[in-house]
């Protein structure tokens, strides 16, 4: 898909939280594209600093009947021409005007927050923590911090496990969901439940840990449970990034707390990335 330049009118600064160094901007709508009965994808236009994969985004429409703005993780970032592409899956009142956005409307943006996957693998990405490749799982739209983090990748060596309920419906679903990149790539392992698109059964069915240095992983809480355990019985370090319900994103408010081996933390300020052996799921 090609953008042309986009004019600085398509974001205005807007207001500060009382925090430091977050602002929300708000950002005119470059495109809202269903994929799915479920997931959807928006490109907004974006001018403040660059997120790394693994960071998300506070989001609010700008009409919004609703107080607090959802937390979204970044799938793509393009740094020539200023937009972010965020995947997201249509599940309440939030996430719902978020699919209902017209191209050229303006949402609330404050971001890039968290921490992200390059703060627990190497420089060279590739080989982490060996000589083997690295496992990227992902379960539904939990695939988004995966895709920004296999663009980070790129030219190394990973494979990229995506897990779904369902089959793709056509070949523009599959881009879609993935990306053209990753689509068309032969590190692709895909598994749907019902085995109407490449094995049948759980991602995580078809994960061993053992063929790998390291394994990141977003999806379902029971998905990420099943990884951590398989690679703590494989002796593979896992990363894990979590979801959870977020108010502030910045660490004020406490409302997405994580029961971890190093106690309650917060997904937006401590995470949301975290090692899963530290993770109480």
């Amino acid at each position: 898909m090609k953008y042309k330049n986009l004019p600085a009118a398509t974001y205005r600064a807007g207001y500060s939280v009382n925090l430091p160094m977050k602002q929300y901007f708000f950002c005119k709508l470059i495109h809202n594209t269903p994929i799915n009965a479920e997931i959807f994808s928006l490109d907004f236009a974006w001018p403040g600093a660059a997120p790394r994969a693994g960071q998300f985004f506070m989001i609010k429409p700008k009409r919004s009947s609703l107080f607090l703005p959802r937390p979204i993780s970044a799938a793509f970032w393009d740094p020539s021409l200023k937009f972010i592409r965020f995947l997201i899956a249509r599940r309440g009142k939030g996430t719902g005007e978020l699919a209902e956005l017209h191209i050229g409307e303006e949402a609330a943006l404050m971001g890039p927050l968290g921490n992200a996957w390059d703060d627990f693998l190497s420089p060279s990405a590739s080989k982490p923590h060996g000589e083997k490749p690295i496992a990227l799982i992902g379960g539904g739209a939990g695939i988004a911090p995966l895709e920004a983090l296999a663009a980070e990748l790129s030219g190394n060596r990973f494979d990229f496990y995506a897990g779904f309920k369902t089959g793709f419906r056509n070949p523009e679903e599959k881009i879609g969901l993935l990306g053209p990149a990753l689509a068309g790539s032969a590190s692709l392992i895909i598994a749907a439940e019902n085995g109407e698109e490449g094995l049948k059964g759980l991602i995580t069915d078809f994960l061993n840990p053992a063929d790998y240095s390291a394994v990141c992983a977003c999806g379902p809480e029971a998905m990420l449970r099943t990884a951590a355990e398989k690679c703590a019985a494989a002796g593979i370090l896992c990363y894990v990034s979590l979801e959870r319900r977020m108010a502030c994103g910045v660490g004020a408010c406490l409302g997405c707390t994580a029961a971890t081996a190093k106690g309650n933390r917060r997904c937006c300020a401590d995470g949301p990335i975290f090692p899963a052996a530290e993770v109480f799921f």
